[in-house]
């Protein structure tokens, strides 16, 4: 696993792959997922989030995929208005107990929200954000445009994933490596005349997997800025 993530695929290493796939996008399983264990992410904010918005003015923020919220945490300590979605309720719970252990339970809102499933998403956001959300291919247009879509003008759209290139190393569940995603498909989805494409790249960090060796680890990281 990664040091923090949210995706609702990628960490879904279910002893019976052939169980229809749509299954894991549920907020049961997501809901069953968390509520089967104390924490299941490190609490510790995504380090391409802290790197890529640091130093941007602080506004209005949206964590899409929040999880148990150290990303919109984060982003309230730097000054910003965070709201995180997801789509387990169990998470979102989690989350509001840890926002307010951190004292920012009055900049931080919380929402069950099923980007996946064609919910939509608040908007006029200064900051939207997400962290290791994976969907599946049939609902990976809808999903990132709804994110896009949700920027204002002058705002910043960041998408960190898992880059296909770590399809290779043991660290992603083989029969879901057909939802890894490279940079140029988030791109894709950004209209040329409407954004400036300020990163767009794999970039790799070393982690050490559950055998003590040291593996590259890629991530996709896009950052735009909507005109």
């Amino acid at each position: 696993m990664s040091q923090h993530a949210h995706s609702h695929s990628e960490h879904s290493e279910h002893p019976d792959h052939h169980r229809d796939e749509a299954e894991m996008f549920t907020q049961e399983f997501w809901d069953e997922r968390y509520a089967g264990s104390e924490r299941v992410w490190s609490g510790r904010p995504n380090r391409r989030l802290v790197e890529q918005v640091t130093g941007l003015p602080p506004g209005r923020a949206l964590d899409v995929g929040c999880g148990e919220g150290a990303d919109v945490v984060w982003l309230a300590q730097q000054g910003w208005l965070a709201a995180g979605v997801d789509v387990s309720q169990v998470a979102l719970d989690r989350a509001a107990r840890h926002a307010e252990d951190e004292g920012v339970g009055d900049r931080t809102t919380w929402s069950r929200v099923d980007v996946i499933g064609g919910h939509p998403l608040p908007g006029g956001m200064d900051l939207v954000s997400a962290a290791f959300l994976h969907p599946p291919l049939t609902q990976f247009a809808q999903t990132y445009d709804a994110m896009a879509g949700a920027v204002r003008a002058g705002g910043t759209l960041l998408v960190v994933g898992h880059h296909p290139a770590d399809a290779g190393t043991g660290l992603r569940n083989p029969a879901l490596a057909h939802l890894l995603f490279t940079p140029e498909q988030v791109v894709a989805r950004l209209r040329p005349d409407a954004w400036d494409v300020v990163v767009a790249e794999g970039q790799p960090r070393e982690i050490t997997n559950p055998d003590g060796d040291t593996v590259t680890h890629t991530d996709t990281v896009v950052r735009a800025v909507r005109r």
